[in-house]
C-alpha cells in the first residue's frame, strides 16, 4: 500500500479503532492510576488525530493541496504519541517518555500544515473531481447583490 488518499483514509479509521480500544482498556481494564491516566491521554489524542487524518481529504477535495501532508504527521505523531504513553502503560521503561513531545510536535506540524492548506482553497471556487481522479476547480457564480 504506497503512501497515498487510500492508505490514510485506511489508517485514519484503523487509528480510531485502537484509540477507541484503548479508552475502554483504560475505563475497564486497568486499575493502576498512572497506567489509566496515559491510557486515556493517548486515546485522546489519538482519536482526535484520527478524525484530522480523515478530515484532510476535505482540505484537499477543496483545493488545500497541501493537505496531502498532514496525514502522514499526524499518524507518525500518533505512533510516537500515543504509542509511547500506551508503551509506558504496559511496562515499558518510564525514559520512553522522552519520546512523547517529539509525537506532539508532529501533531503541531500536522496542524500548521493544514492551516498553509485553508489559505490555498479560493473563495467562490469548488472543485468537481471526475471519478477516475483529478481535480477541476469550476468557478461558483456570485450571489446578486442587492441594491443599497
Amino acid at each position: 500500500m504506497g503512501w497515498d488518499r487510500r492508505a490514510w483514509m485506511t489508517l485514519a479509521p484503523a487509528s480510531g479503532l485502537i484509540g477507541v480500544l484503548a479508552g475502554a482498556f483504560a475505563a475497564h481494564g486497568v486499575s493502576d492510576p498512572v497506567a489509566r491516566s496515559w491510557l486515556e491521554t493517548g486515546a485522546r489524542y489519538e482519536l482526535i488525530h484520527a478524525l484530522a487524518t480523515a478530515a484532510c481529504a476535505a482540505f484537499v477535495n477543496a483545493g488545500g493541496r497541501r493537505a496531502r501532508l498532514a496525514p502522514g504527521l499526524f499518524l507518525a505523531g500518533t505512533v510516537l504519541f500515543s504509542g509511547s504513553l500506551y508503551a509506558m502503560a504496559f511496562g515499558a521503561p518510564r525514559w520512553l517518555g522522552a519520546v512523547t513531545p517529539l509525537g506532539g510536535l508532529l501533531f503541531i506540524a500536522g496542524w500548521a500544515v493544514l492551516i498553509a492548506a485553508g489559505l490555498q482553497v479560493e473563495r467562490g471556487e469548488r472543485p468537481v473531481l471526475p471519478r477516475a481522479g483529478g481535480g477541476v476547480t469550476v468557478k461558483t457564480p456570485e450571489p446578486p447583490k442587492e441594491p443599497l
